[in-house]
């Protein structure tokens, strides 16, 4: 497998963050259980559906790997321990999270991993699928590269710093190019469940700068989020289904599929709706396909296609 070509990493749609994102803190220090063998500490250490929200949120400093891993499969018990020593020699550009997929079912369905060992990236929020099994060291390192590549061009280039071997991400500081102000403002509003006012937060930063895509890709997150809080997925589908030519039936389903990682359902249901709307109704479907776009990622395909036929229908 040494001349195997490595993945492509590119963003891919949204994390189910409505689920994960609103989790308490990772456990820390002495609590932090060990990653399938391999020792604990700011670089390498375990998540799972209760502590997986501060993994997400920590992606828009550094890079994360996710390995998607079981104990009963030695295999994937082996990769961890070689991704651990990969993204140590890193030297704090990447850390990795060790997730049991058993243990963790909410993480394994938000990033839709279908076999362990599955390794998934979190770059800015957004999942960048690597690979699936066993890959020799020479084509991981080659996947790093791209995933720092990848990263840089969306801003997030921090590092953290593995201190005395104790603190998992929510504590680890990075080293350098911590968050501006106003996007810790809305990491902290958002880890306590106000969307609201982390929503604010990037509305202030984008005045300030309209060129931080970051925080303009952040403000859609956060309202996606604010829009599904408090409301259940039965609730949702029921009421689109009810409900097919309802448009706001139908925009609150979008969201669920869009949060949940259905991401051509989500621009399709709207698309296919698009037609039948009067002018009004076409304005606010537009302007909930362009922040759901910028969730995803601009440059994702599926934005791309989504993009050029929404213009057809508008032209």
């Amino acid at each position: 497998m040494t001349n195997a070509t490595p993945p492509q990493p590119g963003l891919r749609g949204a994390i189910d963050l409505s689920s994960l994102v609103q989790r308490g803190p990772a456990p820390t220090g002495a609590s932090a259980p060990d990653a399938a063998g391999a020792a604990a500490d700011g670089l390498v250490f375990e998540a799972d559906d209760a502590t997986f929200g501060p993994v997400v949120e920590r992606s828009r400093t550094v890079p994360v790997v996710v390995v998607v891993w079981a104990d009963w499969n030695e295999p994937s018990v082996e990769l961890v321990d070689a991704l651990a020593g990969l993204v140590r020699a890193r030297a704090g550009r990447l850390v990795l999270a060790a997730v049991d997929g058993e243990r963790s079912p909410q993480v394994a369905q938000a990033l839709q991993v279908q076999s362990v060992p599955t390794v998934v990236a979190l770059v800015a929020g957004q999942p960048v699928p690597l690979f699936q099994g066993v890959q020799p060291a020479d084509v991981i390192e080659q996947v790093f590269d791209q995933l720092l590549a990848l990263a840089e061009q969306h801003g997030v280039t921090g590092t953290v710093d593995a201190g005395d071997g104790g603190d998992a991400p929510a504590d680890a500081e990075p080293a350098e190019e911590p968050l501006p102000p106003l996007h810790q403002e809305a990491f902290d509003a958002i880890s306590n469940g106000d969307f609201a006012a982390a929503a604010q937060a990037y509305r202030t930063a984008i005045a300030q700068d309209p060129r931080d895509a970051l925080a303009v890709a952040g403000l859609a997150q956060a309202n996606l989020l604010g829009r599904l809080q408090g409301r259940t997925l039965d609730e949702i589908r029921s009421a689109g289904a009810a409900a097919p030519d309802d448009l706001d039936a139908q925009l609150a389903v979008a969201d669920l599929d869009l949060s949940g990682g259905h991401v051509d359902d989500a621009f399709a249901r709207l698309l296919d709706l698009f037609p039948k709307l009067d002018q009004k109704s076409r304005d606010l479907v537009r302007e909930r396909l362009v922040e759901l776009f910028e969730v995803v990622g601009v440059d994702d395909p599926r934005v791309v296609a989504a993009r050029r036929r929404l213009a057809s229908l508008l032209y």
